[in-house]
């Protein structure tokens, strides 16, 4: 089995997380407009909270630090199969963080990186987590107002 096979193996184990008491969001995903790069409107009405989304990122649920760095997180341990998201904030848009975590092979067709809101053209997904996202609208947010944070 290659790396990209392993990885592809391992997003379809994160967007199973929750059979491990991670807790999928129960709530169907809004629908989301795409234009070019990016998700241009909020997912979710709530104010979204930076550091809701740092705990997110690095909990089990998006268990982002597996794959990217973020030094400025604090966190101990961090992956590099991914690129840093050392100043991500600076060099992207809110709305094309919110793509990018929504959906990533939308911009990248083998990005190794799961779709934490799509719920459709996955595999190997457990039935009680079918057309149910990794992560809700309110947690996408959260996790965007973090990124942007990253200045």
């Amino acid at each position: 089995m290659d790396i990209r096979s392993s990885v592809r193996l391992c997003a379809g184990w994160i967007a199973l997380g929750a059979a491990a008491g991670c807790g999928a969001p129960a709530s169907l995903p809004v629908a989301v407009t795409v234009s070019g790069d990016a998700i241009p409107l909020a997912l979710s009405q709530a104010p979204a909270d930076p550091v809701r989304g740092l705990k997110i990122m690095a909990g089990r649920d998006a268990n982002c630090l597996l794959c990217h760095a973020v030094p400025e997180s604090g966190q101990r341990f961090m992956g590099d199969l991914a690129p840093s998201l050392s100043g991500i904030g600076k060099r992207l848009t809110a709305a094309q963080l919110r793509l990018r975590v929504v959906d990533m092979s939308r911009l990248n067709a083998e990005t190794i990186m799961p779709p934490y809101y799509r719920t459709t053209g996955l595999y190997n997904v457990a039935e009680a987590y079918r057309d149910k996202p990794v992560l809700s609208a309110t947690e996408i947010e959260d996790v965007v107002a973090y990124l942007q944070t990253l200045k």
